[in-house]
């Protein structure tokens, strides 16, 4: 039996005002995200990934043309648990901490450049899509990256720290067509520096189906 579920937002529909509105989360959660759920689990049977994990469907379809249509619905559920958990009500946004500050500093050069990289791959994501902080399994060194569509690090043999969603769903309620504003909110006010830490430390607080 499948075990994908959608998961409870990780606070109060009204918890991000007004950075994001409740009306943006009832309708990217409980409309978008759901419906990734539920066509993900209305495809398992007699797939033979009826018992596996998120990140195991996303590995298994993401080579195979045959499968694109599963790996975007699995991809797009694992993402978007994901994008939830990078945001926080409490003290969000602004220069990263812990170990990760050092990190960054070290890979990039300073926060601000890579503020600058993170923003440049969100706003310049042509269409649907994505922008990461990635790290490489070996080594740990961080980058950034962004992808179209469903695609995400998982695909790629990468360890995803940090995500921002730039399909239009996630702010244009908000924001209308101001994608820049939208992500220059989500790094100044919403980033969950002590998710990222602990994505970056490889810890797994169950989250994303793992």
């Amino acid at each position: 039996m499948s075990n994908i579920k959608l998961p409870d937002l990780p606070y109060a529909k009204d918890a991000l005002e007004p950075h994001i509105s409740a009306e943006t989360l009832e309708y990217h959660h409980d409309k978008h995200h759901a419906a990734y759920v539920n066509k993900l689990k209305d495809m398992l049977p007699g797939s033979g990934l009826e018992d596996k994990t998120l990140p195991e469907i996303i590995e298994a379809t993401a080579k195979d043309d045959s499968k694109q249509t599963m790996f975007n619905q699995a991809a797009q559920v694992w993402n978007h648990t994901f994008y939830w958990n990078c945001m926080t009500p409490d003290n969000g946004g602004g220069e990263p901490t812990g170990d990760l500050k050092a990190k960054i500093e070290e890979d990039f050069g300073s926060y601000d450049k890579f503020r600058e990289e993170f923003k440049n791959a969100a706003t310049s994501q042509f269409g649907s899509g994505w922008a990461w902080l990635v790290a490489d399994k070996v080594g740990g060194k961080l980058s950034i990256a962004k992808t179209g569509n469903a695609d995400n690090p998982l695909a790629h043999g990468q360890v995803a720290v940090l995500t921002c969603d730039v399909w239009e769903h996630a702010y244009y309620i908000d924001y209308r067509n101001r994608r820049p504003d939208y992500v220059d909110t989500f790094l100044d006010k919403l980033v969950n520096w002590d998710y990222a830490n602990a994505k970056y430390k490889g810890q797994d607080a169950g989250v994303e189906g793992k």
